[in-house]
């Protein structure tokens, strides 16, 4: 499973001995794979000055989640026809760990399993408000360079789809721009002119044998089809300009109908680079490309290059999803001191459920384990029923012991 629970208990030997209980019981029943979750020794003022931070602390840390999700989803819709397997390697958390692994990247899993504080980036040593308040900057300009980076994506996709559905559209509305050319018309004439009519695919054999006669003065052996779809075809006629009236009332009486348009070649090629123009830029800005190496003498070939958008939702991801696991260790820290109080001494642990359908019977060995820890909220768990005075949380997530829920499922 990709879900984690973090737990944490008091310290002393009577709950040290509980934890050991716990990690047996799990252990030999199969229910999870529990490692120590290592928490610095944080400034603590006073237990009243935790409560209004850990309020806040639960809004960043609902907001921090919400952004890495929606990293995530970004990371698939710029890869667009990617496995969601090979976006997921994408979702990584490179650095923050031991000196040694800095460099390597590191899954998700991984970085949770093996966490540990980033003394550099977030000294222990400065007031919990303080780090807070660091996190929830970086957190924030994150997301301010996403709403950025993003609307610039997405107004290039909306007009490539809209260019690209005009393109595919039927005959009556389709452009014209990737399929017709200058040699199929008549330009610059005084007299005539070249129209182009939609033909149903069951009116072929009328239309060669009729549009000569439609009106006076069509020009003889004047038609070619330019293109086709699954109703019909483009075809063109030429024709003296003043009979254009007629000939366009003729010919929808026998259902041929003129498309009006006429032929700008200052226009036509301005819509074609302007898509080619398009098509580039979304390569070269946010797609994976792949290019061949030269070495010496022989080629490297399938070398992938990523675009600025795909490199910057690698980077800013890990960052946003480092920062994320860091408020999980702040919450477990002020909530344990909050319920457990000073001086600080409290154990947390990482618990992964090796299964889903294992989760109701290891939450019934956490709260047999702990029941004595609160005996309300271990009774409400039998009884969702229950109020429990003074709490703002819902019954079905306050237990025992203090409780965190680590969700890596991203792209589900």
């Amino acid at each position: 499973m990709s879900e984690f629970w973090l737990i944490s208990a008091p310290g002393d030997k009577e709950n040290l001995q509980a934890l050991e209980r716990m990690n047996t019981v799990t252990s030999k029943s199969n229910l999870s794979y529990n490692t120590k979750f290592a928490i610095p020794d944080f400034k603590v003022g006073t237990l009243d000055s935790l409560v209004g931070l850990s309020d806040e602390l639960g809004k960043l840390d609902a907001f921090a989640e919400s952004l890495i999700k929606r990293m995530a989803q970004s990371v698939v819709e710029v890869m667009e026809d990617a496995a969601k397997g090979k976006a997921q390697e994408n979702l990584l958390a490179n650095g923050g760990l031991k000196e040694k692994m800095k460099c390597l990247k590191i899954d998700l899993t991984s970085f949770v399993t093996h966490f540990e504080w980033d003394m550099a980036k977030y000294p222990a040593k400065q007031p919990l408000p303080s780090l807070v308040d660091t996190l929830a900057k970086q957190l924030a300009q994150i997301e301010t360079d996403l709403k950025a980076r993003t609307a610039a994506y997405s107004a290039l996709k909306a007009t490539l789809d809209s260019l690209n559905q005009k393109a595919q559209a039927n005959l009556f509305t389709r452009t014209l721009s990737d399929i017709v050319s200058k040699d199929d018309f008549v330009l610059d004439s005084e007299y005539l002119v070249t129209l182009l009519v939609i033909v149903p695919t069951q009116n072929y054999v009328q239309w060669q044998k009729t549009y000569e006669s439609l009106s006076d003065m069509v020009v003889p052996r004047s038609t070619k089809l330019i293109c086709e779809d699954k109703e019909g075809g483009l075809f063109t006629v030429t024709l003296f300009r003043k009979v254009i009236d007629d000939f366009k009332a003729r010919a929808k009486e026998n259902k041929f109908m003129v498309r009006e348009f006429y032929y700008d070649e200052k226009e036509i090629t301005r819509e074609r680079e302007e898509m080619a123009r398009l098509l580039t830029a979304k390569k070269q800005q946010y797609q994976t490309s792949c290019v061949a190496l030269k070495k010496g003498p022989s080629t490297l070939p399938d070398h992938r290059v990523k675009g600025p958008l795909l490199r910057w939702l690698k980077v800013n991801f890990s960052e946003a999803f480092i920062a994320w696991v860091h408020l999980k260790a702040l919450r477990v820290f002020v909530e344990s001191v909050l319920r457990y109080g000073l001086p600080v001494n409290f154990q947390a642990v990482l618990l992964q459920p090796h299964k889903k359908s294992s989760t109701k019977r290891l939450r019934e060995v956490l709260n047999s384990v702990f029941r004595h820890l609160d005996e309300v909220a271990a009774a409400s768990m039998l009884d969702a029923a229950v109020d429990i005075p003074g709490l703002q949380l819902n019954n079905q997530d306050y237990y025992p012991y203090v409780y965190f829920r680590i969700d890596l499922s991203l792209l589900d």
